[in-house]
C-alpha cells in the first residue's frame, strides 16, 4: 500500500500529464524565476562546494603540513615512509549532475497544493539551474517500473529546463517503482565521478545494494518526497483503497494500530534515511506543503561546513 484516495485503475495505460502547453510553459518559468531568486544562495551561487569530494581529481602525494587537512592523509604512503603524508587534488573542469528521478504513480499525490512530482521539479530547477550557470553538464534517467527516459549530460540552461519540464509533466507508461533499476541505470550510464541526486518517495525495497554500489564510486544525495497526508491516515473507520501503482484494492481498517503504524510516511521516511546513512549518501526530506528552497539551502550548507 503506498497513497490514498487513488482512483488509479489495474490497466497498464498511459498516465498523461494534465497540463497543456501553455500552462506547462508558465509553470516551467515560474519554476525557473524562482530558482533565479536564490541564485546567491547554495544551490546555485555556491554550488560548486557543497558536494563531498565532486569535480575533484588526484594530483600528488606530499608530507603533511600544519594546516592540512587530516581526511586527506594518505594511510598507506604514511605508512611506508613513517611520515604523515597528504593526498593533493585539483578540480575537475568536466564536471556532471545526474538525476534520478522517480515518476512512478505514488508521486502524483499531493493532499494540498502540489505533488511529490511538483516537488521534485522544483527541487529540480534549483540544483540544475545552479550547475547550468557553472556550465556543468546535467543528465536524467526518469523511471518508473521501467526506464522512461535517458537524458545524456549536456551543458546550458535551456537543456536543463528541459529536463525539469520533462520530470514535472512527461507522459509515462509505467504505474510502479523500480528504485534499484533507475540506480543501475545511472550507474552504467556514468564513466567518471559524478554528483547524483536521487529524487524519489522511497516507498519500494531492494534498492539499497544498488545504492551503495553507485556511493561507492559518486557523490550521492538523496532527496525523499513526501505529503503531510502519507504521516497519518485522517480519519478512522473502515476503507476501500485502492494501490496508485499496482491497482491492488483492499477494505482496510484504519482504526487498527497496526494499519496506522504501516501507514506512515514518518517510518518509511526513517528507514530510508537509515539505508542512506549505512551507504554514505546524505538524506534530506522535503514536503510538498512548502517550497524546498530554504530545507535545500540549509542542507547545502551543512555539505559545505563538513567538507571544510
Amino acid at each position: 500500500m503506498r497513497l490514498p484516495f487513488s482512483r488509479t485503475d489495474r490497466r497498464r495505460r498511459r498516465r498523461p500529464r494534465t497540463l497543456d502547453a501553455a500552462e506547462l510553459l508558465r509553470r516551467v518559468e515560474r519554476i525557473a524565476i524562482a530558482s533565479r531568486r536564490r541564485s546567491d544562495t547554495a544551490p546555485s551561487g555556491d554550488y560548486r562546494s557543497v558536494f563531498h569530494g565532486r569535480g575533484m581529481e588526484f594530483s600528488e602525494v606530499r608530507e603533511y603540513r600544519p594546516g592540512d587537512d587530516v581526511r586527506a592523509i594518505d594511510g598507506n604512503v604514511t605508512a611506508r615512509t613513517g611520515f604523515p603524508h597528504v593526498k593533493l587534488f585539483r578540480e575537475e573542469r568536466d564536471r556532471t549532475l545526474l538525476f534520478l528521478a522517480d515518476l512512478s504513480a505514488s508521486e502524483d499525490f499531493g493532499s494540498a497544493f502540489a505533488t511529490k512530482r511538483d516537488l521534485a521539479a522544483e527541487a529540480a530547477a534549483a540544483i540544475a539551474l545552479g550547475a547550468a550557470a557553472h556550465r556543468d553538464r546535467v543528465g536524467a534517467i526518469l523511471f518508473t517500473d521501467r526506464i522512461e527516459k535517458i537524458v545524456r549530460p549536456a551543458r546550458g540552461k535551456p537543456h536543463a529546463l528541459a529536463i525539469v519540464r520533462d520530470v514535472l509533466s512527461r507522459p509515462l507508461e509505467g504505474f510502479g517503482t523500480d528504485l534499484a533499476a533507475g540506480i543501475a541505470a545511472g550507474r552504467r550510464m556514468l564513466k567518471s565521478r559524478a554528483l547524483v541526486v536521487v529524487l524519489s518517495d522511497f516507498r519500494a525495497s531492494g534498492w539499497e545494494r544498488e545504492l551503495g554500489a553507485l556511493a561507492r564510486r559518486h557523490d550521492v544525495v538523496a532527496l525523499a518526497l513526501a505529503d503531510p497526508a502519507e504521516r497519518a491516515f485522517p480519519s478512522p473507520g473502515l476503507f476501500r483503497l485502492r494501490d496508485a501503482e499496482t491497482g491492488e484494492t483492499r477494505l482496510v481498517d484504519a482504526s487498527a494500530k497496526a494499519f496506522r503504524s504501516a501507514w506512515s510516511a514518518g517510518a518509511a521516511s526513517e528507514a530510508a534515511g537509515a539505508a542512506c546513512a549505512r551507504a554514505g549518501v546524505d538524506f534530506l526530506a522535503l514536503e510538498t506543503t512548502r517550497s524546498p528552497s530554504r530545507a535545500l539551502d540549509s542542507f547545502f550548507r551543512a555539505r559545505r561546513g563538513a567538507v571544510r
